[in-house]
């Protein structure tokens, strides 16, 4: 599968995630995320950049978060755990705990409500990850966890994706 085929899946994928919510998500302090990537050789600053090339290694991630604390809605403090199973030119699972801190206030927030969260926590692999392994020397099964967030919502609906050096955030479901 070619970049345009992943991105035409994702579009697609993204498009279904924009399903109506019955209440704005403001007041739900639970989340569940799903997860699906195809890999890539770049470290994060080349996933910012587009640029990479794609492995032969998947994963799919369910994610459960929570919104701890909220400052007048300037910004959120919340924490998410994930599940990952990696399949493909690397098998394992891995386990994340993070922290993040997310910006609510944009200018157009009237016209497109946008955040941005940035974080940082815990990730155990049950293996040493065969993707880092082969672009890095020093790689670790219980290294540490980095989160780039940027969610977007229009009135009725929710859609955020995340930067990631692998992640893209497709569904996201806001609950009690």
């Amino acid at each position: 599968m070619d970049r345009w085929q992943i991105g035409m899946c994702a579009l697609a994928l993204i498009f279904i995630s924009l399903v109506p919510c019955s209440d704005a998500h403001a007041d739900k302090n639970l989340a569940l995320t799903l997860y699906y990537e195809k890999m890539t050789d770049a470290d994060l600053t080349g996933a910012a950049m587009f640029n990479f090339e794609f492995e032969n290694a998947y994963l799919i991630d369910l994610g459960v978060s929570r919104r701890l604390y909220t400052f007048q809605n300037y910004f959120d403090i919340e924490t998410e755990s994930q599940i990952a199973k990696h399949f493909g030119e690397q098998d394992n699972w891995e386990f994340n705990l993070v922290a993040y801190f997310r910006w609510l206030l944009f200018p157009w927030d009237a016209y497109l409500d946008t955040s941005f969260a940035a974080g940082a926590g815990l990730s155990y692999a049950t293996a040493v990850p065969g993707i880092e392994a082969k672009h890095y020397e020093d790689t670790a099964r219980f290294p540490g966890a980095l989160m780039f967030e940027f969610a977007f919502s229009l009135p009725q609906f929710l859609l955020s994706h995340t930067l990631f050096p692998e992640y893209s955030n497709l569904f996201t479901k806001w609950f009690y």
